[in-house]
């Protein structure tokens, strides 16, 4: 006969009886079965009789029964007799039940007693009661050992977990599971050079439900990391409807790519509630490009308290010009305990140019320790004149963590001609993977002569796509190139080198000095078409030298009409050379006026060399003119 545990017991398991439009005959039946023979004194009829009288909620009739069998020594009606007087309220005499049946071995009742010391503040009883229950196999005994034991924080909670876990308890599964994340998140840093699968997204293998795979599993335990097993916890328990590790179930599947199976755990945890998950599938919505789909999982969310879904909204609507919506957003965000809403108030004020009220908001999420906010309200008052107030609040996002704030500390200490101490927090963002401080870091190791560590840190901004960087470092590696030789006839053009590479990444990121020098090496090349291109591109974004070298090569290809348009151009810009070429370019024509004007312009213009020709230039024509 199945043994029934106290009322918590019975309400979670479903085992009280439940309303019904019409009665069970087979159950009608049955029951009166049971009622003839307790009549007749059958013990267990009256044992089982009164568990069903108690399921019903018919306390009185079932007491009667339940006493007369637990007189004759049932422990089971002893246990329910004690489930019985519990929910009377009279908890002591429960106890004293639990206690005769537990004595006589019952686990059910070796668990009832335990929660009852436990729930007295006797945690030594509670625990010597539950270790019974949970010894002879009570999947609630084991749990609530587990629970008693990780409140201590004994390390043999885990092992209590598991067994109830393993009996199918889903909240024991998920608190294994997370007791596993935990011990994987302390033990990543010692094992980063061999990664947990689940952070391989490449390595992931495919899952499978059938049973071979199952096995296969269950034969890899041994080596199965506790990455692997809270995933595989997580899944039970999600599989048996627990929503919050549905949620983390999501989370690992989204972590590794696999998103459409993410999706589908987010959507389960978030039909039973869980906010979080919602808000998770918003995201995922959000980056297949169906918005207003993840506006509708957002805002049930926010209206379930969720700050972080409040501030998606508020960014949605702030992206399509609706402050006031996006306002109202942040602010339920905020009230939701969410320090990102005065971040984002902040920010959305000074966009609008409220700059008190952004000043007041970003102070609000800086004092709540927000990094960032702490960052934006330095450069709000740098912006307004305050660097003295501005630094320390650099310098408390910036210790935080904020790579901006340090690279912006470099900033401000450069203004100060304070070098030192620029390059070292330059050093700092830089580490942490800041392009634009990678690249002063870069600079100013150029300077130094140390050419190793400025190629190091010139890799690391163009490779996160710095077009100053990649110019620089073309440069840096187009000095030690040795010099080109003449190719041969009928050989094959020689490979691009990787200075060239470098050039033309920063070329096609629109760098005008890196557009002339690829103009200048397909020119050297004999690509009289490739050189023109650049030039033209470099040119018309307003570079003198491009518009210098398009204007030779076009007079060289006999273009002079347009070379002088090119040269004008350049010269207006204040460009000496260009000056120079179009005064020759007038004398040749005879328009002596006009060529002793661009003379004059290029002797101001310079530089020595150019003057000094101009000069000569200048005084052939004056004479010329007054003769």
């Amino acid at each position: 006969m199945d043994v029934m545990g106290d009322k918590a017991t019975l309400l979670e398991t479903g085992r009280f009886v439940q309303p019904a439009d019409r009665e069970d005959p087979g159950a009608a039946a049955e029951e009166m079965r049971h009622r003839l023979a307790a009549e007749a004194g059958d013990v267990d009829a009256m044992s089982v009789l009164g568990s069903l009288l108690l399921r019903r909620g018919d306390l009185d009739g079932a007491e009667s029964l339940l006493r007369a069998a637990t007189a004759e020594g049932d422990r089971a009606a002893a246990n329910n007799l004690g489930v019985l007087l519990h929910q009377r309220g009279y908890a002591d005499e429960a106890a004293g039940w639990w206690r005769v049946a537990a004595v006589a071995g019952s686990a059910a009742a070796a668990h009832a007693l335990g929660r009852h010391h436990r729930e007295r503040g006797d945690e030594p009883a509670a625990e010597y009661w539950l270790r019974q229950s949970a010894e002879q196999g009570h999947t609630l005994g084991a749990y609530a050992l587990a629970d008693l034991l990780e409140h201590r924080g004994d390390v043999g909670a885990e092992r209590w977990l598991r067994a109830a876990a393993e009996r199918g308890h889903r909240e024991a599964a998920y608190r294994l599971a997370r007791a596993l994340d935990r011990r994987a998140a302390a033990e990543r840093p010692e094992r980063a050079e061999r990664p947990d699968r689940a952070e391989r997204p490449t390595a992931a293998p495919r899952r499978r439900t059938d049973r071979a795979d199952r096995a296969a599993r269950a034969d890899d335990a041994a080596v199965r990391t506790p990455a692997d097993e809270a995933e595989q916890w997580y899944r039970q328990a999600a599989a048996r409807g627990h929503r919050r590790a549905a949620l983390h179930l999501g989370a690992i599947l989204e972590r590794r790519g696999e998103l459409k199976e993410a999706g589908r755990w987010y959507l389960n945890s978030a039909k039973d509630g869980e906010a979080r998950a919602a808000c998770a599938l918003g995201f995922l919505l959000r980056d297949a490009g169906d918005e207003e789909s993840a506006a509708v999982w957002w805002l049930k969310a926010a209206q379930d308290g969720d700050g972080n879904a409040a501030n998606a909204l508020g960014a949605l609507h702030a992206e399509r010009g609706e402050t006031q919506t996006a306002e109202r957003w942040y602010r339920a965000a905020m009230d939701a305990g969410d320090v990102n809403g005065a971040y984002n108030l902040g920010l959305l004020c000074a966009e609008q140019g409220r700059t008190a009220h952004a000043d007041q908001w970003y102070r609000r999420a800086a004092y709540a320790g927000h990094r960032e906010a702490a960052n934006a309200l330095a450069v709000l008052l740098l912006q307004g004149g305050d660097a003295a107030g501005a630094e320390p609040w650099f310098s408390k996002a910036a210790e935080a963590g904020s790579v901006d704030a340090a690279f912006n500390l470099g900033i401000l200490y450069a203004s100060r001609d304070d070098e030192a101490a620029a390059l070292r927090w330059y050093e700092r963002a830089a580490a942490a993977g800041h392009t634009d401080a990678a690249l002063q870091v870069g600079t100013a190791r150029l300077r130094e002569g140390d050419e190793q560590e400025a190629e190091r840190h010139l890799r690391c901004a163009a490779g996160g796509g710095s077009a100053e960087a990649a110019y620089r470092l073309g440069t840096l590696l187009d000095a030690r190139r040795p010099p080109a030789e003449a190719p041969v006839l009928g050989e094959p053009a020689a490979a691009k080198t990787e200075c060239e590479e470098w050039y033309e990444r920063a070329a096609e990121m629109g760098h005008r000095r890196a557009q002339v020098r690829v103009g200048m090496l397909a020119s050297a090349r004999g690509d009289v078409v490739e050189a023109a291109r650049w030039y033209r591109k470099a040119a018309e974004a307003g570079s003198s030298n491009g518009a210098f070298n398009l204007g030779l090569l076009l007079a060289r290809e006999g273009s002079e009409p347009e070379a002088a348009l090119w040269w004008t151009r350049a010269a207006d810009a204040g460009h000496g050379r260009a000056a120079l070429r179009l005064a020759l370019l007038y004398a040749r024509r005879g328009q002596l006026a006009q060529g002793q004007r661009w003379a004059s312009r290029a002797v101001d213009l310079g530089p020595a060399e150019v003057a000094e020709r101009a000069g000569r230039l200048r005084e052939a024509l004056r004479q010329e003119l007054t003769a």
